[in-house]
């Protein structure tokens, strides 16, 4: 809790090679990643629920294995968004997805609605607003179409208490709007570095963090939730990022066996 604000800062997923002998202790099983961070951080991002959605096992597990106060967010899947559009016969994937998350259930933040590029307020906002949203769950969604910051759509995101998300990608940036009582920060950038170097800062992206520091600071009154995702591609490595943030914040560094090994070594 800092300034009245719950606050819950990690990465967008957890799942990354180049991340051993920099975030992970060195040959660490793929297994042991989660358990790993969520010893660190308190919240991470679920991407690859975009891709695939998971098993009522896959979830079990990941509930079973990280702490009681972890946290995750979700991605709806592409199948959804950008491939059918969120038009017709999404019904049944959202069933499916539904059904897959309710073992974690408990430590879900929030689902996260990621619109194409190409999807226009004028074709998706009344596609949002018939969405099969299920109760009991908070829900955010990106936008990445400039059409979309319009106060016809901050209007119905409010009716329908969903969040905008305040996106920082390099060829648009969501204004800070609130559009309910939590705000979804996601720090993405471009594709630009290389998964091979994702185990280090690649780009000097401080200035841009410490602004929207000073918007939520701004907003402390509005909100009692803050959820921000840090991903590979913004600076080149999620966890310093997501550190960086947690710091400019007054939240504890997290410490990771990389980071206590160079203390060390000093």
């Amino acid at each position: 809790m800092v300034f009245g604000v719950q606050l819950h800062i990690g990465c967008s997923g957890w799942s990354y090679d180049a991340w051993d002998g920099h975030f992970y202790p060195k040959g660490t099983e793929s297994k042991g990643y989660l358990p790993y961070y969520s010893k660190v951080f308190d919240y991470v991002e679920i991407d690859s629920s975009f891709y695939r959605t998971p098993t009522t096992f896959m979830t079990s597990r990941w509930k079973k294995v990280t702490p009681d106060n972890f946290r995750f967010t979700a991605k709806l899947p592409q199948e959804v968004t950008h491939r059918k559009r969120l038009g017709q016969g999404i019904d049944d994937n959202m069933y499916y997805f539904y059904k897959a998350f309710e073992p974690l259930k408990s430590k879900m933040l929030a689902f996260l609605m990621q619109l194409p590029p190409s999807l226009s307020m004028k074709e998706g906002l009344k596609k949002i607003e018939s969405f099969p949203f299920q109760k009991g769950y908070r829900y955010a969604v990106e936008v990445r179409h400039k059409t979309w910051f319009d106060p016809v759509v901050y209007d119905a995101f409010k009716r329908l208490d969903l969040c905008m998300v305040w996106n920082q990608l390099d060829e648009i940036e969501a204004p800070p709007i609130l559009t309910t009582d939590f705000f979804y920060i996601r720090f993405i950038g471009d594709r630009s570095i290389d998964e091979a170097d994702f185990g280090k800062i690649q780009k000097d992206r401080i200035n841009e963090m410490k602004k929207w520091a000073q918007v939520i600071k701004k907003s402390k009154d509005q909100i009692s939730l803050g959820i921000v995702a840090a991903n590979n591609h913004y600076a080149g490595f999620g966890p310093a990022t997501a550190n960086g943030f947690r710091k400019m914040l007054g939240q504890p560094e997290a410490v990771w066996e990389e980071m206590r090994q160079t203390t060390l070594d000093l």
